[in-house]
């Protein structure tokens, strides 16, 4: 059986018994198509909360959470906090419940963003087929580059996890097998600092095992529904017929008949086109106050544009959002008549959208998104008849963009920010 060290990169063609025989290392990878899998996802380990404790070594050792304030929710936290129980997308004050001790810190993007850049700079080093995921996560095809760099892609990959933790200062896990379903799974079978395989040989008596949520996009509801059909594993799913999954659920059936035998045809897809752009902030108290709520929407309206611009988009789709009191969601959607990325149009549909709102609230988070993206070059190109200040009114914005970029984003505020 191949093997490969990860620390010192030997490779074996029979695996060593216990430690490397060259540097006495114990991270060994062994398996028996270690060297012909191709496709690896790559996730960092608690990315935020690890750039976090990577600024601030005082925080190594302690539970840190980040996320937005005691009623935010979490984004991310440390391997510490989660043996506690914290997961991300809980509630804060449940994570402070579970975990009194934690560090919570608010969310530093431009830095997260700035440590993914460099992530992305070292993958592209190695392959051009790269599918990002997220920040922390990506798709890799090392498809022919063995070739290419002389080694295979498992001692590429060990190879660029060891740069990743010595010149950006995080750590990251690694799937490794021949598809994008099967890669997603395997690197989150070791985590932190994780390197796992599954293998053609292996893939379906991995998978009959296994429970039916370890499908990429089947979620608490998905798994209700699979319930009543009386289908819990992966094994229950390979005793329906192709046909009748495809009657009972409809597409996503067809879809859970192929992953339930490790088939996945998708390709590593290299920039992947954005669906949406949006922001969202949650209240420190729920609030009907309908001045409040449409400062903030002219926040949010000029975040969404921000990020737009920046990455030279528009979209004709305007969507608000409102989570009540309950937890449960309130959205209104409308179609511009062309797209945009202006934040003065993003605040007036959605504060047009918020006077449709006949519900009192309160609310306890308020989001503003734009969808239904194209360039930028389609955008805000023709006069609005019925509002003459428009024009005006987009200069006015394209001369506040100037002055933020030379002098700072703080240098200039519309006075409605400041409610």
């Amino acid at each position: 059986m191949p093997a490969l060290c990860r620390d010192c990169l030997a490779t074996f063609e029979t695996a060593p018994t216990g430690r490397c025989p060259s540097c006495r290392s114990p991270r060994l990878v062994a398996h028996d198509e270690l060297f012909a899998l191709p496709i690896a996802h790559i996730d960092c380990d608690a990315f935020y909360a690890s750039v976090e404790k990577r600024d601030n070594p005082a925080l190594r050792d302690q539970p840190v959470i980040v996320g937005g304030g005691k009623r935010g929710v979490v984004s991310t936290c440390c391997y510490i906090a989660r043996i506690k129980g914290v997961r991300s997308a809980m509630p804060m004050f449940q994570a402070l419940k579970l975990c009194p001790d934690a560090v919570v810190i608010r969310p530093r993007m431009e830095t997260y963003v700035a440590a993914s850049r460099q992530i992305r700079a070292l993958m592209e080093e190695l392959t051009p087929a790269i599918e990002p995921l997220s920040l922390d996560e990506a798709f890799l095809d090392l498809t022919g580059t063995a070739r290419l760099h002389g080694a295979p892609p498992a001692v590429l990959l060990a190879r660029l996890i060891r740069r990743i933790e010595a010149e950006v200062g995080v750590s990251a896990s690694i799937g490794l097998s021949h598809n994008k379903f099967l890669a997603k799974i395997a690197s989150d079978l070791d985590k932190p600092k994780g390197f796992a395989t599954i293998g053609r040989a292996e893939t379906q008596g991995f998978l009959a095992a296994q429970p039916v949520r370890l499908i990429w996009g089947v979620g608490a509801a998905g798994q209700e529904a699979l319930a009543r059909a009386g289908i819990r594993t992966i094994a229950d799913l390979l005793r329906w017929d192709r046909k009748d999954l495809g009657q009972r659920f409809g597409q996503m059936g067809d879809r859970l008949w192929h992953l339930a035998r490790g088939e996945d045809n998708r390709r590593v897809t290299r920039d992947a086109a954005l669906k949406s752009i949006s922001n969202e902030t949650t209240f420190p108290e729920d609030t009907a106050d309908r001045d409040l709520l449409d400062g903030h929407l002219w926040r949010l309206a000029e975040k969404t544009s921000d990020r737009a611009k920046a990455r030279d988009l528009a979209g004709r789709t305007v969507t608000l959002k409102l989570r009540r009191a309950s937890f449960t969601l309130l959205t209104r959607r409308h179609s511009l008549r062309e797209p945009t990325q202006m934040a003065d149009t993003l605040y007036r549909t959605a504060r047009e959208l918020l006077a449709q709102v006949t519900e009192p609230g309160p609310f306890r988070l308020i989001g503003v998104g734009l969808s239904d993206l194209c360039p930028a070059d389609h955008a805000d190109r023709t006069p609005d008849l019925l509002d003459p200040d428009a024009a005006r009114r987009q200069k006015a914005e394209r001369a506040a963009d100037a002055i933020r970029r030379k002098f700072g984003p703080e240098s200039i505020l519309k006075g409605r920010a400041l409610r």
